[in-house]
């Protein structure tokens, strides 16, 4: 297997983790994989009037897994946000925020709440 479909695959389970931690943990899923020209949002979740914009990022430790998300990366994300928000009234008029779910190897997963601002 080539090492980009190893990569995907490996993505994939990360994304389908942090769906179920999220879900244990109270949010709703509203998207995976929401595209759109200006970016991509790996999960859009929702926990009451909060809606949620999750990175996902499997690493072999956490710190590298933040790391991981760029500036550019963030751009992206919050570009993707603001489309997501136009179709979306009640994410709009709502709490909105920035998180990331990094999971380890051992596919152990750690959320962070509004790990970054949709402005940087």
């Amino acid at each position: 297997m080539k090492a980009r479909q190893r990569a995907e695959r490996r993505g994939h389970l990360a994304e389908t983790v942090a769906l179920w931690f999220l879900r244990l943990k109270g949010y709703r899923l509203l998207a995976r994989r929401f595209k759109c020209g200006s970016g991509e949002i790996d999960l859009v979740m929702r926990k009451g009037s909060t809606t949620a914009f999750v990175e996902v990022k499997a690493r072999h430790s956490h710190d590298a897994a933040v790391f991981a998300v760029t500036t550019r990366q963030s751009k992206r994300i919050s570009a993707a946000a603001a489309a997501w928000m136009a179709r979306d009234a009640r994410a709009a008029s709502g709490h909105c925020r920035f998180d990331i779910v990094t999971v380890s190897s051992n596919l152990r997963p750690i959320h962070i709440e509004n790990a970054f601002y949709g402005d940087r």
